[in-house]
């Protein structure tokens, strides 16, 4: 279902914080999130992957392109659109659960538009990590984030949310991690502050297995519109 078809469930403060573990989510991710790749001519090569110099700095945790301050953090509120100016991104968010088998439920495939906020974490601009997947590409070409490879070091991430607030992001790494060897723990876990994930798929591609690698973009809030 789309953004402008769901409103926020009716549900009390304590149950809304009863959150999917990290230790799971990370899995969820690694098997939910298996796209395919289209094999025309002009799309032969792929999506783009990210530069070496584009990882966050593992020695501090936050990467050296992201401002020093931090924008206090907002109350929930689900996800309406993501807009990333600087790859022309401005797409609808769906929420997103887990299914029947315990996996994250990607949008649609058919609607390459379309990303997805993962309910089983914060919701974006709240102090934690809040998580937007999206397709990288489908049967008929690249998808909403076919270009998330070339994002760099402060270019910006807006989250428009239902409390008509936009929640602004601030990049300061993209990574591509191997599917066998995610780190959940270092994508996922509390800085003590409002981040956000960006992820689709990544790394090299084969028909028999599909991507390989899940793409990471990390950001931050560093200010509420």
């Amino acid at each position: 279902m789309s953004a402008s078809g769901w409103s926020e469930p009716a549900e009390d403060e304590e149950r809304r914080r009863q959150r999917t573990p990290w230790g799971v989510m990370a899995l969820v991710l690694l098997t939910g999130l298996a796209l395919i790749r289209n094999g025309s001519a002009d799309f032969d090569a792929g999506p783009p992957q990210p530069a070496s110099a584009a990882a966050p700095d593992t020695r501090t945790g936050t990467g050296t392109g992201a401002r020093a301050a931090h924008a206090p953090s907002l109350p929930f509120s689900g996800a309406e659109r993501v807009r990333i100016p600087s790859i022309r991104v401005d797409a609808p968010v769906m929420p997103v659960g887990l299914d029947a088998d315990g996996w994250i439920g990607a949008p649609p495939s058919e609607d390459a538009g379309l990303a997805g906020w993962f309910t089983g974490a914060v919701s974006p601009g709240e102090k934690g990590t809040s998580v937007i997947v999206g397709h990288v590409d489908n049967r008929r070409g690249p998808a909403v984030f076919y270009g998330l490879g070339t994002l760099r070091k402060g270019n910006r991430i807006d989250v428009l949310r239902k409390d008509a607030r936009t929640a602004v992001f601030e990049v300061y790494g993209i990574e591509v991690f191997p599917k066998a060897h995610f780190p959940g723990d270092r994508v996922y876990g509390s800085k003590g502050t409002a981040e956000l994930r960006l992820i689709t798929c990544g790394g090299g591609f084969s028909k028999q297995h599909g991507y390989d690698g899940n793409l990471v973009v990390f950001a931050r809030l560093v200010a509420a519109d």
